[in-house]
């Protein structure tokens, strides 16, 4: 892997089409205590070293829009899922405070695991 990835995208960016009505599809590849702080509504979790076992619960032929913490995480399995054939985009940026704009699910408000998507 030489750590390229084909497409990126910001959280306001996702917000946005989320905002105006796209089904997205959202890959969280965060660790299980991460997602249990908080995640996107909607998302499917894989935490990124069980990706490669769990390829078949993703589609291939959809573009799949991949998240973690900081995008680094996310980055990585986008390499991996590209060189699978996938098409993906790579959520890149640190994660926000309270201030979203869109739902989802918290333990912690003031978590930093409040994403604007």
């Amino acid at each position: 892997m030489a750590f390229k990835i084909p497409k990126a995208t910001t959280p306001q960016e996702v917000a946005a089409r989320l905002k105006n009505g796209e089904k997205l599809n959202l890959l969280d590849v965060r660790e299980p205590d991460e997602w249990a702080s908080g995640h996107v509504a909607g998302a499917k979790h894989i935490p990124l070293g069980q990706l490669t076992e769990r390829l078949k619960e993703l589609d291939p032929s959809k573009e799949t829009i991949v998240i973690c913490r900081s995008g680094n995480r996310s980055g990585l399995a986008c390499e991996l899922l590209s060189e699978k054939g996938f098409d993906v985009v790579n959520r890149r940026a640190k994660c926000l405070d309270e201030q979203a704009t869109y739902r989802m699910r918290s333990k912690s408000a003031a978590s930093c695991l409040v994403y604007v998507i």
